[in-house]
């Protein structure tokens, strides 16, 4: 994956100031890190989601091994 360093960002905040104006500029800053905000609490939500769905299925798992031990443990007696 390819990282961005410090050269690259400033290359991009000076052609953005130049394409957008100073007056803009901040206006535009605030919009995608709105942007970013809200795709990063989407992809939160998502993460929680998956993890409560997998809990749940680890937990009926545990629940079917603890009802198949007693079974076996039922038969051998």
């Amino acid at each position: 994956m390819p990282q961005i360093g410090w050269l690259e960002i400033l290359a991009v905040v000076i052609i953005a100031i130049l394409v957008l104006g100073p007056k803009e500029f901040p206006v535009a800053l605030k919009k995608v890190g709105s942007y970013i905000g809200k795709l990063k609490n989407t992809f939160s939500s998502f993460q929680r989601e998956i993890s409560s769905v997998t809990s749940e299925i680890d937990s009926e798992k545990d629940i079917i091994k603890d009802e198949d031990l007693k079974k076996k443990d039922k038969l051998d007696d």
